[in-house]
């Protein structure tokens, strides 16, 4: 089933995570930002735009699971780009967005 057609600005999705409330966060590789899709309508109800375009993955993490951790990545850039790109490859903290994740599942060996 499709959830949810990709903006053009939003490029390809990557990484992924769950919130509380059930919603779902993707990393948009090439597209710098994470957006929020509310599963239910498939409509995205958030974005958070980074100051690089290779978004590659997104957690929930610190003590109360409400701040989101996001990684980037400088592979495959030239040196033309990443000089243009000076935080490629850096991993964000991202905090006030007002929801918290899940903490994760442990499973035995």
């Amino acid at each position: 089933k499709l959830l949810y057609h990709l903006e053009e600005e939003e490029k390809m999705p990557d990484g992924m995570c769950i919130d509380a409330e059930g919603k779902l966060w993707v990393a948009c590789i090439d597209g710098g930002r994470v957006i929020r899709i509310d599963p239910e309508t498939g409509k995205r109800i958030q974005t958070v735009r980074l100051p690089t375009p290779r978004i590659t993955s997104c957690c929930f993490g610190g003590k109360d699971y409400s701040e989101m951790y996001v990684t980037s990545a400088y592979d495959g850039l030239d040196e033309a780009t990443l000089a243009k790109e000076p935080h490629a490859g850096e991993i964000f903290k991202v905090t006030g967005l007002g929801v918290k994740g899940i903490p994760q599942n442990f499973y035995a060996a």
